[in-house]
């Protein structure tokens, strides 16, 4: 049996319409799903948590290579759906909760690595989150949209928030394209399967300036991004103008930069001057 023909069977008997607000998009190619698991590297002993886990078809495929997989899922429905189709796997957690509100405590995570088809609408306050908290996954690999996957592997003079936000903490790579076809229903954009490795040990920011103030600095530079960095940052009350461009000249930036042109590497420069 096709997996498409299993995913509407499935749906067809519990009655389930998928949601495109909640990115309920199923995966149907069982190429892909060997894809993501090859990219993933898994081993015996590993526990992964899956996020948006839908009808349980790549749950089931990582069930077979780890020690245990926690699988969360918002949708009541998909959730029961999920405790019927892999009640036969002793090394499935499922969890029926909005992965924004619980804590890692509550997910009992500790050495842990990440593999989902994660739902679109939740893809940067998810990186985010889990590149920030502690313990940080070892690896993540997933499935997102294009454009945003773009977006993160972005370089200066197309750099954005969401770039800086996971470059600062990660190595982002692009492993391979993903057809819109390999999904039902079919989304309308293609995506790809991504490879987020978190970086070991303290950030590069030192002891002078906390992560909460250099992300208050980075938002403030974006925040007009067609305008200049330093006219953003003087808006923001980060610096006045005057200091805003000894500083630039002192770091060699253009004064008529804009956000977007900036490095990770320079945003941390240019934090630890306005400490």
């Amino acid at each position: 049996m096709s997996v498409l023909k299993q995913t509407k069977d499935i749906c067809r008997m519990y009655q389930i319409k998928p949601l495109r607000r909640r990115g309920q998009n199923f995966l149907i190619n069982p190429l892909i799903i060997d894809k993501i698991l090859e990219t993933a590297d898994l081993k015996k002993d590993d526990t992964v948590l899956e996020i948006g886990s839908g009808l349980g078809t790549l749950t089931r495929e990582i069930a077979k290579k780890v020690k245990m997989v926690v699988a969360v899922e918002v949708d009541q429905m998909l959730t029961r759906v999920l405790k019927d189709q892999l009640q036969d796997y002793q090394n499935i957690e499922i969890i029926q909760g909005d992965i924004r509100k619980l804590s890692l405590k509550d997910l009992k995570l500790s050495d842990y690595q990440i593999v989902t088809n994660l739902p679109f609408n939740i893809t940067g306050l998810v990186l985010k989150r889990f590149l920030s908290e502690k313990p940080k996954p070892r690896l993540i690999t997933l499935i997102l949209q294009k454009q945003v996957a773009e977006r993160i592997t972005a370089q200066p003079s197309q750099m954005s928030i969401l770039a800086v936000a996971v470059q600062f903490y990660a190595q982002a790579k692009i492993i391979s394209s993903v057809s819109r076809n390999n999904f039902w229903p079919k989304p309308k954009v293609d995506s790809v399967i991504m490879k987020i490795i978190p970086f070991n040990g303290p950030t590069s920011l030192g002891n002078r300036i906390s992560e909460e103030r250099f992300f208050q600095i980075v938002k403030a530079g974006f925040s007009s991004p067609r305008k200049y960095l330093l006219n953003n940052l003087a808006k923001g009350v980060i610096i006045d103008k005057v200091k805003g461009n000894k500083i630039f000249k002192n770091l060699g930036f253009n004064p008529q930069a804009r956000a977007q042109e900036l490095s990770v590497e320079d945003w941390i420069k240019l934090a630890r001057k306005l400490k």
